[in-house]
């Protein structure tokens, strides 16, 4: 083992299913170690590895397209109870680039299963890790910082050192430009529940499922449509109102969207945002983004609307954020603008907005799924928005 490496030993928990498993190591970029067996695909995978609270919702957190390179580390201790189900993918397939867990549940429990996690892992080649202490892992990735990560089991593990050569010749998250890996290809649409209110167009970052089911159930019809959209596709499309999605990657490498933004901003339609579309709302106003130390990723993180002074407990999944300070007004191109929202925890700026209201977005998802649903009622502002167009 290389100097200064350390390498910790499992923290409980086993195969999912009987028989011996492979051995597996997560490598973290400082030297790190982390031995336990592995869970899902055998095999080599590569990302920035960081930690997710959520205490429920792993299948939506796998399949979410924000996650896209990232090894996500799960803090609850026992994953994999409810199995594996047909409805709760947030996109057509698992973005995470591994996944390390403490205890593997060796059965799957819930009748809405279909199959079990670690199956689904496997067959979607996801690299992981099972039975290492993940209270230790996310202790030092809160005090380090996320980093560069490694998951290695089988033909893959080697000598300490070449591994965590593996580990650190990977490209940063910090400049990855990732929006264009995770978009559709082309539009589609999803149909309103109901009459038709609203023509939505939804340039697609990153975006989850839930998002545009959310939409519909306010009799809204959604378009779908690329990163690389124009913005004169956009507007050939007529749209009462211009959505732009979460997704994954650093919000400074997004030039292109940041221009589409300001050309919906100039033509005076409703603009509404959802975390990665909170930062590029926020590019468009002037502002400028930073890197996380750690990042907020999970569904229990308080924000506070400084309009209204109410607490939304909220699902979030971002480790870049906007600079800014709780309740700063700004000048803007397109007028006087505000940090709208921040995190109770540690003042992040959690929201922005023109102060005429035409325009808004939050870092956190409002669509929770999983998560709590203290902050759907920004589906209707949205709605209010574009019926008083």
């Amino acid at each position: 083992m290389n100097a200064g490496s350390r390498s910790d030993s499992t923290g409980g928990g086993g195969p999912a299913t009987g028989g011996p498993a492979e051995a597996a190591a997560l490598v973290l970029e400082d030297g790190r170690v982390f031995r336990g067996t592995a869970y899902g695909a055998v095999g080599e995978t590569l990302g920035e590895a960081v930690f997710c609270t959520a205490m429920t919702g792993y299948q939506e957190t796998l399949t979410d397209p924000s996650y896209h390179r990232q090894i996500v580390v799960a803090t609850a201790p026992q994953i994999g109870n409810t199995g594996w189900n047909d409805e709760d993918d947030e996109s057509s397939k698992i973005w995470v680039a591994g996944y390390a867990i403490r205890d593997a549940s060796r059965i799957a429990s819930n009748w809405r299963a279909t199959g079990t996690l670690q199956d689904q892992l496997d067959r979607q080649r996801v690299v992981g890790i099972a039975g290492i202490d993940t209270r230790a892992l996310v202790r030092h990735l809160r005090t380090r910082g996320s980093m560069k990560a490694g998951i290695f089991s089988g033909a893959a593990l080697a000598d300490t050192d070449q591994l965590l050569a593996r580990v650190n010749g990977q490209p940063s998250m910090l400049g990855a430009d990732l929006a264009q890996e995770v978009s559709t290809d082309a539009l589609y649409t999803i149909e309103p529940v109901g009459d038709p209110r609203f023509t939505v167009v939804a340039v697609d970052l990153g975006i989850k499922t839930n998002t545009p089911r959310m939409f519909a159930e306010r009799g809204m019809r959604v378009h779908v449509v690329p990163s690389t959209t124009s913005l004169d596709q956009i507007l050939a499309l007529n749209p009462n109102g211009v959505f732009l999605s979460n997704g994954p990657g650093d919000p400074a490498t997004q030039d292109g969207a940041v221009a589409i933004t300001q050309g919906v901003l100039e033509k005076g339609l409703p603009l509404f945002g959802i975390c990665f579309g909170n930062q590029i709302l926020g590019r468009a106003f002037g502002r400028k983004t930073y890197k996380m130390k750690f990042g907020h990723r999970g569904i229990n993180i308080p924000v506070v609307e400084k309009e209204t002074g109410r607490i939304s407990i909220t699902a979030q999944n971002h480790g870049f954020a906007l600079e800014g300070e709780a309740g700063e007004q700004f000048d803007t191109p397109f007028g006087r603008a505000e940090v709208s929202h921040v995190c109770a925890n540690d003042g992040t700026v959690e929201g922005v907005r023109l102060i005429d209201g035409r325009a808004f977005s939050v870092q956190y998802h409002p669509e929770a799924a999983a998560g709590p649903h203290d902050a759907a009622y920004l589906f209707d502002r949205f709605a209010g928005l574009m019926e008083g167009a």
